[in-house]
């Protein structure tokens, strides 16, 4: 056995990391679990008394405003001797198409027991990352390779990643915190899927995907898909807060757990304007993704574009999101039309992700399962 095929050998059988890495993500959804009842007890114990003012404040702008377009002021001017009413334009909605409401208090509702809570699932948070991060690291190194071989390991290091997005922005000083519970909820889903039905063993790459390249086109798209995770999660309690606030202007009264939920999340502007900049944000480099992948494909198979299911899907995707760009910028598909258009461009990379790879044969399928 030549020295070469000895290292192949022992890279590709060192179990013991491989096992420790098993046991870290297993770890990491321990905490993941409690950091999801420390949110859940954010929401369930945080006080409404600074809620209702929300809620009082929105309905009595609605009300003035119902009561501002009834009885429109009008002026009086004189243009070459001849009377000239002019009714002044009446703006009820803003240019994102919602009323200039304030944010809700957050999901501990202004409430310092329920803040506590949102401190101790932050803090939960932080260490199953760490220690999901330490995984995702032992997975690696028990091949001395790139982590995200196989959907099992795009898997464990998409929802890290994701994790690591939000702890950013927390980092950062944005009001996100509302977005813990889903975040934790999505992240234990996955990650429950992938120990499952996508668990692949720990073992060398494909030919194919020996290459630098793979550093490059396939961390970007991992990075791409968390901050698309995130815009899509911002745009689904949009679509839900515009409801919620077209029924209080309505004067009708939605119901006392929606009401409870929705008032303490920011107004469906600062949620729609956030969905909007991430999605902003991170467009470019799924664009980079997108032209990174056509080089190595190139270098491995000859030709730059081949149409593959993968190759296609992204594509697509990218359209899609290239749509609701323009759609936000154009004067009609603001809102909640630009929001449908966003939800679509995710289930697009929702099944470039899992459909491509399970139910899709092509060039990509490395899925493992």
């Amino acid at each position: 056995m030549t020295l070469a095929a000895a290292t192949q050998l022992a890279v590709a059988t060192n179990e013991h990391l491989a096992s420790m890495s098993n046991t870290l993500i297993y770890s990491a959804m321990a905490v993941y679990t409690l950091a999801f009842f420390a949110y859940i007890a954010e929401w369930i114990f945080g006080s409404r008394s600074k809620v209702g003012r929300t809620a009082n404040a929105l309905t009595a702008g609605a009300a003035d405003t119902v009561q501002r377009v009834s009885r429109p002021a009008v002026t009086v001017q004189k243009a070459g001797g001849t009377a000239v009413l002019e009714r002044p334009k009446v703006v009820v909605r803003s240019a994102t198409g919602s009323r200039d409401v304030p944010d809700g208090p957050g999901a501990h509702g202004g409430d310092v027991q329920g803040d506590l809570y949102g401190r101790i699932a932050v803090s939960l948070t932080v260490l199953a990352f760490v220690v999901q991060l330490a995984g995702v690291v032992a997975r690696a190194a028990s091949v001395q390779r790139a982590p995200w071989g196989n959907m099992y390991e795009f898997s464990i290091t998409f929802t890290a990643v994701a994790v690591g997005v939000y702890l950013a922005l927390l980092g950062l000083k944005k009001n996100v915190r509302w977005l813990g519970l889903f975040l934790t909820t999505t992240v234990l889903l996955l990650l429950g899927l992938a120990v499952t039905v996508l668990y692949t063993a720990s073992d060398q790459l494909v030919p194919a995907l020996h290459s630098y390249w793979l550093y490059i086109h396939v961390s970007t798209a991992i990075f791409c898909g968390a901050v698309f995770y995130v815009g899509a999660v911002a745009t689904i309690l949009y679509l839900f807060k515009d409801s919620y606030e077209n029924k209080l202007e309505a004067g009708i009264k939605p119901g006392s757990f929606a009401s409870s939920v929705l008032e303490r999340l920011p107004a469906s502007a600062s949620l729609d304007k956030f969905a909007y900049r991430v999605n902003a944000a991170v467009f470019p480099l799924w664009t980079f993704t997108i032209i990174a992948g056509a080089i190595w494909a190139g270098d491995a198979w000859g030709r730059y574009w081949n149409w593959d299911p993968k190759e296609t899907w992204s594509f697509i995707t990218w359209v899609a999101y290239a749509c609701y760009l323009h759609a936000r910028a154009t004067a009609g598909w603001k809102g909640r039309k630009a929001a449908y258009l966003a939800m679509i461009a995710f289930a697009c990379w929702l099944f470039n992700f899992y459909g491509v790879n399970i139910f899709v044969s092509g060039k990509h399928s490395y899925a493992g399962v």
